[in-house]
């Protein structure tokens, strides 16, 4: 008989539980504790109220964790190697700013490097694609450099498609990889232990960081980002407590900052990819606005690079449009090469414009469609009986057209048909040559300017 089963029968542990009371099922007892607002001592209630004669509350929650010591599998210690990984996440707390004078809720972005546990947070409005990797552009730069790999959680900007063994990435989370030659690796869905670091680093930051400013006020994200930017600086330079010797950064600095790769020559540019299909206007719309593409890819379906300042449009791998953002809602953005021809034509026939082509032509034609533009409350209106009377030059000719342009002007009339029938009339029986103020005399087709009163 060996010593350890001799000990085991000599010294056998004496079991004084009193095993006739009921227990409950644990394991339904840890999963109602991960309702909102449920508590142990609801559930210990509850329990009571079924088995009055079950155990009182310190023996209850005993009993509850001796359960949960035994029942929970083993956890795996890592070793992290120098540079290798980047966790990030957003912690539960928020950062209260008075923005305008509305109290607005700052989401906190927070990464750790799990070898030095260098941490880096910063506030944003939101969690959306472009504070998401805003948020990670500045990271790099704190710690500066670029880890081997990315653990992210499974949020919507980051993770298309969540799946267990082929996760798909949002195209500009990927795109923001293969910039910095990053591999982007999710943590398993409701798996906080596959991001240790990352958990453990909100869970320090709302302690240590975000608690101490929760009395401060903050009148912009840039100010609260300030004292934040002081506060995780604090923390990055407090001493470990014992045994571990140095600090976040000291310990960055001697082993961590060296094994990152090197940033970019060039910065990653910020944007969210979307979809969009091209109208018959050709125009497609992005965010409310409309922008335009070449007429010929109507109906297709083209990608769309949104950035803060700039758009641009791809089909097949090929750009096709670029534009300066606009935040003007339901307005328009248009190229006008990407115009039909005709279109492009009638875009050029502008006030200003048409005013500059008739008075190359002639003093009479340039005063004429003057007052044509004059006549009408907007210029936009007369635009057509301009074009109306610049025509008649490729019929008559410009000597002639200037002619009854004079005429026109003496007798008052701004209208494109009464020039268009003194020039007709005119080829029947010559007389624009006579001076204007000759008159026009009795005329069979002239109606006179009290017809067009």
């Amino acid at each position: 008989m060996s010593e350890e089963e001799l000990d085991r029968r000599l010294f056998a542990a004496v079991d004084t539980r009193h095993w006739d009371r009921p227990l409950p099922d644990w394991e339904a007892v840890e999963k109602e504790l991960r309702g909102r607002g449920v508590t142990l001592r609801l559930l210990w209630l509850e329990y009571l109220s079924r088995h009055p004669e079950g155990y009182r509350y310190t023996q209850f929650c005993a009993h509850f964790h001796a359960w949960q010591r035994h029942s929970r599998p083993p956890t795996m210690r890592r070793q992290h190697r120098a540079g290798e990984a980047l966790e990030v996440d957003y912690a539960g707390m928020t950062l209260s700013v008075i923005d305008k004078g509305v109290v607005r809720q700052a989401q906190v972005f927070v990464a750790c490097l799990p070898c030095s546990d260098l941490t880096y947070a910063e506030a944003s409005w939101t969690q959306g694609h472009e504070d998401w990797l805003g948020a990670h552009v500045r990271a790099f730069a704190y710690i500066g450099g670029c880890p081997k790999k990315v653990i992210p959680d499974n949020l919507k900007t980051g993770v298309t498609d969540a799946n267990y063994w082929d996760p798909v990435l949002n195209r500009s989370y990927h795109a923001f990889g293969r910039h910095h030659n990053v591999a982007i690796v999710p943590a398993r869905v409701r798996k906080p232990r596959d991001k240790p670091s990352a958990e453990n680093a909100v869970r320090l930051v709302e302690m240590w960081v975000l608690a101490p400013l929760r009395h401060r006020q903050f009148f912009s994200l840039a100010e609260a980002n300030a004292a934040l930017a002081e506060k995780i600086e604090e923390w990055n330079n407090r001493p470990f407590a014992p045994p571990r010797e140095g600090s976040r950064r000291s310990l960055f600095e001697a082993i961590e900052r060296d094994k990152l790769n090197p940033l970019p020559a060039a910065p990653f540019v910020v944007g969210q990819w979307l979809v969009a299909r091209v109208n018959i206007d050709y125009h497609v719309a992005v965010d409310g606005h409309f922008y335009s593409v070449p007429y010929r890819l109507m109906h297709r379906r083209l990608d769309v690079f949104l950035t803060a300042t700039a758009v641009a449009i791809f089909h097949q791998g090929e750009r096709v449009a670029s534009h300066p953002r606009s935040a003007a809602k339901a307005h328009h953005t248009t190229t006008s090469e990407h115009m039909p021809p005709a279109h492009q034509a009638m875009a050029k026939r502008t006030p200003d414009k048409l005013r500059t082509e008739a008075a190359a032509l002639g003093l009479a034609i340039g005063t004429y469609v003057d007052r044509l533009l004059d006549a009408r409350e907007h210029p936009e209106q007369a635009v057509r009986a301009c074009l109306g009377v610049l025509r008649l030059t490729g019929t008559y000719g410009k000597e002639r057209l200037e002619l009854a342009c004079e005429r026109a002007l003496a007798a008052g009339v701004a209208s494109s048909r009464y020039v268009e029938r003194l020039l007709k009339a005119d080829r029947r029986h010559p007389f624009l040559d006579a001076h204007a103020d000759d008159g026009l005399g009795e005329h069979g087709n002239l109606r006179g300017p009290a017809y067009y009163n």
